[in-house]
């Protein structure tokens, strides 16, 4: 049986703001398949995914009431999914990053380097789920090329042609100049 889930009304959601627990536990169960769909298109693995939207259901718990439109809920859960999806992403590649290297001579600097691992990470984010699952288990964990190929279902060949593609697309990203507003380093 297909069931459609809907996001809560404005009413349920005004009522969870104004602190009706039940409203609340309503609005947050209502909310949950969405955030799921959300963190699975966003999120490099299924416990990722997983764990963003136990994250984003947390917050939404937590922040209702900072909430200013209530027909605006869908938008901004989809932003704190996308946060979170994002935040594991720079914890997974901290220790790509955290090499032996120069240390940084300046706060200039270090800005400017957490302003490229930001847009490395959103350019990563925007890839084809398929792309960026694969390009995450195998060059931000590490992990085998046989092992990444297993987890994904995928044959060898296939997943180093999905590899190789991810990367291009990746490479083409961060080649582009950046966006109105956007610094680049």
């Amino acid at each position: 049986m297909n069931r459609r889930f809907t996001w809560p009304d404005a009413r349920l959601i005004r009522a969870a703001q104004d602190g009706d627990l039940t409203s609340l536990t309503t609005v947050v169960m209502e909310s949950q398949p969405h955030v799921r769909k959300f963190a699975r298109s966003l999120c490099a693995s299924p416990q990722d995914a997983e764990d963003a939207a136990q994250e984003a259901l947390i917050i939404l718990y937590r922040k209702i009431g900072t909430l200013r439109a209530t027909g605006a809920l869908a938008s901004w859960m989809f932003r704190i999914v996308r946060n979170e999806c994002l935040r594991q992403l720079r914890t997974l590649a901290s220790p790509v990053r955290a090499a032996p290297q120069a240390p940084e001579s300046s706060a200039e600097d270090a800005v400017l380097h957490r302003l490229e691992a930001e847009r490395i990470a959103a350019a990563v984010g925007a890839l084809p789920r398929d792309q960026r699952q694969v390009l995450i288990m195998r060059d931000v964990q590490g992990l085998p090329g046989k092992a990444v190929a297993q987890a994904l279902g995928l044959s060898t060949a296939a997943m180093k042609s999905r590899l190789h593609r991810a990367r291009a697309a990746l490479r083409d990203a961060l080649e582009q100049p950046p966006a109105e507003g956007e610094l680049r380093p």
